[in-house]
């Protein structure tokens, strides 16, 4: 009985199972029927809930060949990667001929092309398919001659024929062979409206390279007035035709138009980026291009349009200089909701950017972003390669050197200068080790000899930045090891910098290291830092100022971009005001300050500028004078209330003390600094002890200010002597010898404090004044009682106070035992 229904059940399956075989060809044809009404994106829900069922494994693959062909046409070519997985599909020869389209809608063709090329030489159906796929990868690629030779091989097939003529024909408009494309064009015959189209966008394509455009012009406008039937990619090549013959005939500012209605009527163009990028290379070639479209675009609400021209008005805006409209308009997008791999180069724009302006970390977080949009493997690994650029940049030489180390692995036209940075990288970390490993991988990789020899010489270098005692060998190995190296100049001055920044320099040494780089026919690199490292010599070996001025000279002739230009410039200045060359002095000053008005050495440089201007002593120095340090104040920093006590020395030069006066009353009603404003003070009471002498009664006000200034408890002795000294002055023109006499002898009292330096200056000067007004009285054993303190002073006036000591005392026979 078991055997029987045993039998019997057979004998049902063998019955039904044709039924459910012709149940299935009709669910898959049922669910497969969207993808021919151009809706493929249902064939694919459809396919998928049809695989989940209880499939046999002939079934399941069948279901999977549809559902590949409808992912990879709805552009999920990611789902199809991840369908065709699956260990049943091995070795079929559509699942290959599947993968390779999906890989080529991600443009990922190096991975394709094997696919492709594989099939070409079996026998299935997608042999002639694959030929093709593999001319477009090739041409992808840039092997446009062996791209050519894929097509010229269906030329003549019934199907495919009129596809690779066309293809064909593309190739040659593309290599400039305008009489071999010209004879494919007349030799097929398009069957459909679709092919006929296309032919007239080559041949209009085939006008631009024979320097037709009015010609070609037309071509394209036929497409555009009746596109009926035209495909997407034949209808975008005509725009663009229209934009490349614009541009050839120096009309782009009439091509745009047609970009722009373009975009303007299609928002959401699957290909908006590419329209938008043709766009602006037409704006580019325009004198003054208009924004009036990208503003409109930019308000408006529609995606992903708003997003583009956000991303292309940034760029117009940094053409133009407009720096802070395009950070905004970048950081706009970075916040948009269309989240597009598309607009990964954008965001990548927009960290070069940020690089540009020294916001490393900014660049960094915008480039992560980028990465969470998927962008192709192409852009994501020069994403990755600036990250890690900007890591090295900001100094994060850890993370920079492992970034590196990773795109070198990958198979990538990025490997082979990753893993140069690599090196650099871990030269910088400080690990030789992993250096030399990683500088021997690139030399069996084929690293070219250059590379090779910039890490050597980049080795020693950055051994000498360190002050590492191996910098001198491993210069003098890499001019061994390339002697005919360009960057050999580049180590003799390497060698002279070591010579010059030993202790002591060994200053002859290092003239000869830089005779031999000049003599090695310098790079430009070599001979700006040579020329710039010789004036510096010359200066340390002392006693020739002229012959570092003329070095200093010819210097900024040589190299006036150099980024030393300014430490040079600077060094001309110093010496020229040493020399009280001050004319020249003002100059450099002056030329550094315009050169560089933001850098905070720009306000130093002003106020020395003025100071040089100062000194000349002229009315007309002086004035301009007065114009520098305003030019200090205006800048608001640390120096600009001694700039405005400056410009009161001038008023009170150019006989102008009212408004001396008032410039100092700004500075001591300002927030300036203790010394500042007792500068002040003192310059108020020299004001009234100069105006004493035609109102007596001034002398009282500047005894006052003097006071003050005297009594100041933070002060240095240096300004309590000063204005003790000057109250002296003042009493004896107000008839007060005696009170003078005492105001000086207090500066000789307590002419120093504990912890700080002696002052002699003032010292001396009230102790000569108060002999000379004891002297005047014919008190001289009290002058002899001052003098003795000057000599016991021991300073430089010491021989002087000791000399009229000794005539008193022969005079007026004041010797004592």
């Amino acid at each position: 009985m078991r055997h029987i229904a045993h039998l019997a059940l057979v004998c049902l399956i063998g019955i039904l199972s044709p039924v459910a075989r012709a149940d299935l060809s009709t669910e898959i044809a049922e669910a497969v029927r969207p993808l021919s009404e151009g809706v493929p994106e249902v064939a694919v829900v459809r396919l998928q809930s049809l695989l989940n069922k209880n499939l046999s494994e002939s079934q399941w693959r069948a279901v999977a060949e549809k559902l590949a062909k409808a992912q990879v046409a709805a552009n999920d070519p990611e789902g199809t990667l991840v369908l065709l997985t699956d260990g049943r599909l091995h070795d079929l020869p559509w699942a290959k001929f599947w993968r390779a389209q999906a890989l080529a809608s991600l443009h990922r063709w190096a991975d394709a092309l094997p696919l492709y090329e594989g099939l070409s030489n079996d026998t299935s159906p997608f042999q002639k398919p694959a030929v093709f796929g593999a001319g477009d990868a090739l041409r992808a690629l840039g092997n446009r001659q062996e791209a050519l030779q894929k097509f010229i091989l269906l030329v003549h097939d019934k199907e495919w024929g009129t596809r690779a003529q066309l293809r064909a024909a593309e190739l040659h408009i593309e290599l400039g062979n305008a009489p071999e494309a010209r004879r494919l064009l007349e030799q097929m015959q398009p069957a459909s409206i679709a092919e006929r189209r296309e032919r007239r966008v080559l041949r209009g394509r085939l006008e631009l390279i024979s320097h037709r455009p009015e010609r070609a012009i037309g071509m394209f406008q036929a497409i555009l007035k009746r596109p009926e039937g035209t495909s997407h990619p034949v209808l975008l090549a005509a725009l663009f035709g229209i934009a490349e013959a614009h541009l050839q005939l120096k009309t782009p500012e009439t091509g745009d138009d047609v970009l722009e209605r373009f975009i303007d009527r299609n928002h959401a163009d699957p290909d908006l980026a590419l329209v938008f990028a043709k766009l602006d290379e037409l704006y580019r070639a325009e004198h003054k291009p208009s924004r009036n479209e990208l503003e409109k675009w930019v308000r408006r609400p529609e995606q992903p349009r708003r997003t583009f021209a956000r991303w292309y008005l940034a760029r117009l805006e940094i053409r133009a200089g407009r720096k802070e409209r395009a950070r905004q308009l970048f950081t706009d997008l970075r916040q948009t909701e269309i989240k597009s791999p598309a607009i990964a180069a954008a965001l990548f724009e927009f960290a070069k950017f940020e690089i540009d302006e020294g916001r490393f970390d900014e660049a960094i977080a915008i480039l992560d972003d980028a990465r969470l949009l998927r962008p192709d493997p192409a852009l994501l690994t020069r994403i990755d390669f600036l990250s890690a650029q900007v890591q090295y940049l900001a100094r994060q030489f850890d993370s920079a050197t492992a970034a590196f180390e990773q795109i070198a692995q990958r198979d990538s036209p990025w490997a082979k200068a990753a893993l140069f940075n690599a090196s650099s990288g871990w030269l910088q970390v400080g690990n030789h080790a992993r250096f030399i490993a990683d500088y021997n991988q690139l030399e069996k990789q084929g690293g070219d000899e250059q590379s090779r020899a910039d890490l050597r010489l980049e080795e020693g270098l950055m051994q000498a930045a360190k002050n590492d005692k191996k910098a001198a060998a491993s210069l003098q190995r890499f001019i061994r090891d390339f002697p005919k190296n360009p960057r050999v100049s580049e180590a003799w001055v390497g060698l002279a910098e070591l010579a010059f920044h030993s202790s002591p320099p060994r200053l002859d040494e290092a003239r000869q290291d830089l005779d031999r780089a000049i003599e090695s026919r310098p790079t430009a690199a070599a001979a700006e830092r040579a020329d710039y490292l010789r004036i510096w010599v010359e200066e340390a070996a002392g006693g020739n100022e002229p012959k570092v001025i003329a070095l200093g000279k010819g210097f900024l002739e040589q190299h006036a971009e150099s980024q030393f230009a300014r430490e040079v410039r600077m060094k001309l200045a110093e010496l020229y005001y040493r020399r009280q060359d001050f004319a020249n002095a003002q100059t450099q000053f002056e030329i550094i300050a315009q050169e560089n008005p933001n850098d905070p050495l720009a306000e130093k440089a002003l106020f020395f500028a003025a100071e040089s201007a100062m000194s000349s002593m002229s009315e007309h120095t002086l004035d301009r004078a007065l114009v520098l340090f305003d030019q200090v104040v205006q800048k608001s920093g640390a120096m600009r209330w001694a700039a405005r006590n400056e410009q009161a020395v001038i008023e009170r030069k150019l006989g102008k003390p009212k408004d001396a006066l008032a410039l100092y009353d700004e500075v001591l009603k300002s927030d300036a600094g203790a010394s500042e404003k007792r500068e002040a003070l003192c310059g108020k009471g020299d004001i009234f002890f100069e105006a004493g002498a035609t109102d007596p009664s001034s002398y009282q006000r500047a005894i006052e200010t003097y006071d003050q200034l005297a009594a100041d408890k933070e002060g240095s002795i240096h300004w309590r002597n000063q204005a003790l000294f000057k109250k002296g002055l003042c009493l004896e023109k107000k008839g007060d010898r005696v009170g003078a006499l005492a105001t000086f002898y207090n500066i000789l009292e307590d002419e120093s404090r504990p912890g700080e330096r002696r002052e002699l200056f003032w010292y001396y000067k009230a102790g000569f004044n108060a002999a000379r007004l004891l002297e005047e009285d014919s008190k001289w054993e009290s002058a002899v009682a001052i003098y003795d303190k000057l000599v016991a002073a021991g300073g430089s006036r010491s021989e002087e106070a000791k000399a009229r000591l000794n005539n008193i005392r022969l005079e007026h026979f004041l010797w004592t035992d």
